[in-house]
């Protein structure tokens, strides 16, 4: 028996018809997923007219540089977090000590950067992408998304997702009428009381700056110095205060008060320096019930404000952009500083929408007086109760309270059961609502 052979004519025949049906259906999946992706443009740009082309490229390249921007920031914060546990767990306090880097910042356009951010993070991220974005800066930043308000889908930007509100009863407030309670999540950095001449707020050990320089020189804290107090040195003499402002230190982004006042505060006045992280809820609450008289803007530089700029920048808080709430409470004077940070030059105030931050600098060499505004009616301002939304921040910052608090004019181990005691501690994480300071009242 011969063996069985195919003709080539119906080999080249049969190779020739398989060949082309695999060729269609391969070019029909093609079709279909050019469909797909041509359909899923149009609606991430609105439609498929050619209006809607740039959107395509641009949504996608936004998420990436996103993207990258969350991995280096949480890359960044591991790093640094690491080193300050291994200081801490040797029992050691970080003191002050400026390096090159601090003075390398100071040529960086961190103010345009800022701005470029701000710009990334209000531009709609696609639906679908959302809840992946905003998982992953929980994860990097230790969020708590179960306190959302609404559902991740909703937060069309990082803006909104970074200034989200929490659900109800998840800031609940200390209403106790003679406490101040926090008005912000976040780490207690410094708190004390203001003594001595020039009354000074320690930034980091080894170094304090001028509470009238942050407030600035209109500020009616002078109204509450005693000028009959005895001339008090601490650790920071005034020598080298004016050392700090030789024409090589002077900063041209913020006005400074170059020779602080050297009457000393009365007893009484305090203040808390409250830091936070990117992960941490952004929104500011009021901690008392108070009238704001005023609201005073510094259109500073835009450092950051994490721990290394902490301990090798001189006058950080004052140097940067802030806003100062500054009015009176039942006990006396009140202050409330929102200072602003690299990629957080947006500083909202609720109480005041049209106040728009981290504009462009319109003279480039001068010092730019601060802007100030008097609420109305004057001299009573705005009523503000205790818990209350005053402000927000887009990422982690800083909050300086000001204040005076009862006391009975003795102090240290002679302070009576009705003076004001802090009932917090350095490095102690916080919520906004939680009691800070506390006395007994009549």
């Amino acid at each position: 028996m011969k063996p069985y052979r195919v003709s080539p004519r119906w080999y080249l025949f049969s190779h020739s018809f398989f060949r082309g049906h695999r060729s269609r259906s391969y070019h029909l999946r093609v079709d279909n997923l050019a469909r797909k992706l041509h359909s899923a443009r149009s609606s991430v740009s609105g439609g498929g007219n050619g209006n809607g082309e740039g959107s395509f490229f641009l949504v996608p390249g936004a998420t990436v540089a996103t993207l990258l921007m969350l991995g280096f920031l949480h890359a960044r914060r591991l790093y640094e977090d690491k080193k300050v546990d291994d200081v801490k767990e040797k029992g050691i306090e970080l003191e002050f000590s400026p390096d090159v880097k601090a003075a390398f910042l100071r040529l960086l356009p961190l103010r345009s950067i800022s701005r470029f951010w701000g710009y990334l993070t209000s531009l709609d991220i696609p639906i679908w992408l959302r809840p992946s974005i905003y998982k992953a800066w929980a994860r990097a930043f230790h969020a708590d998304l179960e306190e959302a308000a609404l559902p991740l889908e909703e937060y069309a930007t990082l803006q909104d997702f970074f200034i989200r509100s929490l659900k109800s009863g998840s800031r609940p407030i200390d209403l106790d009428s003679n406490c101040l309670v926090s008005p912000v999540d976040g780490t207690v950095l410094r708190f004390g009381e203001l003594r001595g001449p020039g009354a000074l707020i320690e930034q980091v050990k080894g170094f304090s700056y001028s509470a009238y320089s942050l407030l600035g020189a209109t500020t009616s804290l002078h109204e509450i110095v005693d000028t009959d107090a005895p001339e008090e040195h601490s650790e920071h003499s005034f020598t080298e205060e004016r050392h700090k402002t030789s024409w090589l230190r002077i900063s041209l982004a913020s006005p400074k008060i170059r020779n602080p006042i050297s009457a000393s505060p009365r007893k009484g006045v305090f203040y808390c320096v409250l830091y936070l992280h990117p992960g941490d809820y952004h929104r500011v609450h009021s901690p008392v019930d108070w009238q704001v008289l005023l609201r005073r803007h510094f259109s500073g530089r835009l450092f950051p404000l994490n721990q290394r700029a902490t301990r090798t920048i001189r006058n950080l808080h004052i140097e940067n952009e802030r806003v100062i709430l500054e009015g009176r409470w039942r006990e006396g004077f009140m202050a409330m500083v929102a200072i602003g940070a690299t990629n957080i030059g947006s500083i909202k105030l609720y109480i005041e929408p049209e106040l728009k931050t981290n504009r462009p600098k319109r003279q480039l060499l001068h010092t730019e007086p601060p802007d100030e505004k008097i609420y109305e009616p004057v001299g009573t301002g705005l009523t503000i109760k205790k818990g209350e939304e005053v402000a927000a921040f887009n990422m982690g910052s800083t909050v300086v309270l000001v204040f005076q608090a009862p006391i009975s004019g003795s102090s240290g181990q002679y302070a009576t059961p009705s003076d004001f005691k802090f009932c917090i501690r350095n490095g102690d994480r916080v919520k906004a609502g939680e009691a800070i300071g506390s006395w007994s009242g009549s």
